[in-house]
């Protein structure tokens, strides 16, 4: 790599060498003069010369005719069972104080001495079936609902896509000359 640079940095400075060099020429150029009685570097010869040259285009494809490329992305949506897949459940559920804390709280207050203590404790029985029946709701029946609303945007956003889709075509036929006949994509609507 330093070699490299080294190599660069020599050519880099043999060529600006090379053009402070002043090279004799065989004929003397006119230079011209100002008002002020200065000369320039510059010849207005020249100059007019290089401007009755014929321009060449420079820009490459300005004749050729356009193609048109339609792409549809869907933003990648995560679902709720995605979300749910993703997560690491081997090592059960974490309590509130963490493992240590509840490790603590299980040794200071014995669940034979201390049964308010205890987690869930604050729950009488028909709280503790409320909660279980609200936890089986949710996973049974939630999951169910969040399918159908996820496959109706789903279908939603298809539809809106083919009918833009549709309206640009249109458009673009209206654009062509005669309404665009002889144009296959014009001759009929896609379905």
């Amino acid at each position: 790599m330093r070699l490299t640079a080294l190599l660069f940095t020599a050519i880099l400075l043999a060529a600006l060498v090379r053009a402070q060099e002043a090279q004799p020429s065989s004929k003397p150029q006119p230079s011209s003069a100002t008002q002020d009685g200065s000369t320039l570097a510059v010849s207005l010869d020249k100059i007019k010369e290089a401007l009755k040259q014929p321009q060449v285009q420079t820009l490459r494809g300005l004749d050729d005719k356009p193609t048109f490329k339609l792409e549809v992305r869907e933003k990648q949506k995560i679902s709720l069972d995605d979300l749910i897949k993703s997560l690491d459940f081997k090592a059960g559920p974490v309590p509130g104080a963490g493992l240590y804390g509840y490790e603590m709280q299980r040794q200071q207050f014995n669940p034979t001495n201390n049964p308010l203590r205890q987690p869930y404790a604050a729950f009488n029985q028909p709280e503790l079936l409320t909660i279980l029946i609200e936890n089986l709701v949710g996973k049974y029946l939630a999951g169910k609902a969040s399918n159908a609303i996820t496959s109706a945007v789903r279908e939603h956003a298809i539809a809106a896509a083919r009918e833009e889709v549709q309206q640009a075509i249109i458009e673009y036929c209206a654009a062509q000359p005669s309404g665009g006949a002889g144009i296959q994509i014009c001759a009929k609507p896609i379905q």
